[in-house]
């Protein structure tokens, strides 16, 4: 079974998924079986700041070592209507992260998310770590990149005013987050080397953990 909240046993499902040494066990039954707990990367940071743009890169630098996926994939349907911080949209990513790792290689997942929307999760077990590196821009160069994208994304004032607010926030607080955030400026950076700080990160925290 490579759900990791469901027993290949007796097929309980848990809402809290247990670990311990390295083995997952089925609360109900109490049976335990091997499962890998890799290290998820988050590559985060507002819209406008060059996650999307990036993404592409990495998947193609890292194909051997790496799984990069898009966050918003799956903002639709029930899980877009999620509230009060998403976490069943969270829970969910989460999980997918964690069957992906089944197979030897950790994921970069590229998306808007802070450590306060993924720690709290109980499916936070199921990582070695979570490690986030945010990428964030100045205010007149993330809004203009906002205002020419296409108009199908919607990005209207009130929303563009919102990101911009969140822009702020994070890197204001990105150092005291539990855990840190890396901040990394793309205002002046050229892709390509945008592109091989976000990929040195990446090689820095496998080696690490």
């Amino acid at each position: 079974m490579l759900d990791p909240t469901i027993c290949p046993s007796c097929g309980d499902r848990a809402e809290e998924p247990t670990v311990r040494q390295e083995l997952l066990v089925c609360a109900e039954c109490g049976h335990s079986w091997p499962f890998k707990r890799l290290p998820l990367l988050a590559l985060t940071g507002p819209s406008g700041a060059g996650k999307s743009t990036v993404g592409p890169w990495l998947a193609q630098r890292l194909s051997d070592r790496v799984v990069v996926l898009e966050q918003d994939v799956l903002w639709t349907g029930g899980l877009r209507d999620d509230v009060d911080g998403h976490p069943t949209f969270r829970a969910t990513w989460l999980r997918m992260a964690a069957m992906i790792h089944q197979s030897g290689r950790p994921v970069v997942l590229c998306g808007t998310v802070v450590p306060p929307e993924f720690e709290p999760l109980p499916e936070r077990v199921l990582f070695s770590g979570i490690h986030y590196l945010a990428l964030a821009a100045e205010p007149g160069v993330l809004a203009r990149r906002l205002r020419a994208r296409p108009r199908w994304r919607g990005w209207d004032e009130e929303r563009i005013a919102e990101m911009l607010r969140f822009n702020d926030w994070l890197r204001e607080q990105a150092a005291v987050l539990c855990p840190p955030v890396e901040l990394l400026d793309t205002t002046h950076a050229a892709l390509e080397v945008t592109v091989e700080r976000v990929e040195a990160w990446v090689e820095r925290v496998l080696a690490k953990d």
